[in-house]
């Protein structure tokens, strides 16, 4: 028999569904075909690492999520999944009709469908096959349904995403004790990924890591340049465990920093720990943007500010890389217990970014790295 592995109890999914479950109904919908890997994985249980091959659940207003993947995931089905019902397919089946099969055995034809028609599983072709498929059946939108109710993380979601902080921290002080002239971004990304990964991190990352010219744009990826005494590296830490994240990032000089450099982190610094310390339960997401924004323009380290200064992050699944919920100019909610987030300020070729999450007096950092423009080499 094979050995279960639940990433949480069997009664937290069970009050996971029941939500879900009453979402639907609130809805007019009989069912959520749930195409979003995240979805599936949050609300029964079932992961594997083969998630980008077709798979989705149907989860009906009433009674148990039905699974629909590829044969050879039945193994991680049996070992996560805390429901039996499944539908497999082989590479040679028609993908299409077991489709159809599966939602008709499971709650009928007709009546009104809920779908997440903004999962990148679900693609243009899928929803058209549904759509022909099911011609008495009226498909509505979803939307953020499911993905709205992991703003909120459980302890044991947290404790998660603590482990993955101290993976992150791990992997800095790797890449910072690893930079130096005459080394290569890739190497340096070596030592980054090996430490995130021993200290419990599932996926090595790491995020931004870039240098010269790319140090000055977001989102750099590490190659085969070689650092160079002077050289600011950006650094950006993105580990996870059971796939809950954790990030930050800090700038690295290799060598001796100017005094211009030290003062312009410096005032990063403030700004960022000005607008953390007004952050807590009932606070309205303006309230620390603007200090970001305002900091960062009257203190003229920037001439424009237009990034977002934060965004939820939680359990995410590749190619998601943070949950919709930020926090920009315009933005409409505000910060409840629970919640976690990665919030940074970027200026000229330097961020500085922490992952928070809420508490009921405040917000606590989970990463807790020295934060200063760091030194190597």
């Amino acid at each position: 028999m094979t050995e279960t592995e639940y990433w949480f109890s069997s009664e937290e999914y069970a009050a996971r569904l029941v939500r879900v479950q009453e979402e639907i109904k609130a809805r007019g919908a009989k069912a959520l075909l749930a195409f979003q890997p995240e979805t599936v994985t949050w609300v029964t249980g079932f992961f594997t690492r083969g998630y980008s091959s077709f798979q989705f659940a149907v989860i009906p207003a009433e009674g148990d999520p039905v699974i629909v993947c590829r044969d050879v995931e039945e193994y991680y089905l049996d070992r996560t999944c805390i429901f039996a019902g499944r539908y497999l397919w082989s590479d040679s089946d028609n993908k299409v009709e077991l489709t159809a099969r599966a939602v008709r055995e499971t709650v009928g034809d007709g009546g009104v469908l809920a779908i997440e028609m903004g999962s990148w599983q679900l693609n243009a072709a899928r929803y058209a096959a549904l759509i022909e498929g099911f011609p008495n059946t009226k498909f509505i939108d979803a939307g953020a349904m499911v993905t709205t109710m992991r703003f909120i993380k459980l302890p044991a979601e947290i404790a998660y995403q603590r482990r993955a902080a101290k993976a992150a921290e791990a992997g800095m002080e790797a890449g910072r004790a690893a930079a130096g002239p005459g080394v290569t971004e890739r190497e340096m990304a070596a030592e980054i990924c090996a430490a995130m990964i021993r200290a419990g991190s599932d996926l090595p990352g790491p995020g931004v890591l870039s240098s010269g010219e790319r140090a000055f744009h977001l989102h750099g990826g590490y190659g085969d340049r070689v650092l160079e005494d002077g050289d600011v590296v950006q650094l950006e830490c993105t580990p996870n465990v059971r796939h809950h994240h954790a990030r930050f990032m800090r700038p690295i000089k290799i060598g001796a920093p100017t005094a211009e450099e030290l003062d312009f982190v410096g005032k990063m610094i403030d700004i960022q720990d000005r607008a953390i310390a007004e952050v807590g339960p009932g606070v309205h997401n303006q309230v620390p943007d603007r200090i970001y924004r305002e900091g960062a323009l009257s203190a003229e380290l920037v001439k424009r500010y237009t990034n977002k200064s934060f965004y939820s992050v939680g359990f995410l699944l590749q190619p998601s890389g943070g949950e919709p919920l930020e926090a920009a100019p315009g933005a409409e909610w505000s910060f409840m217990p629970g919640m976690t987030f990665h919030t940074y300020i970027l200026a000229a070729n330097f961020g500085m970014s922490e992952t928070i999450t809420i508490t009921e007096t405040g917000c606590e950092r989970l990463t807790n790295f020295r934060r200063e423009l760091l030194v190597a080499g």
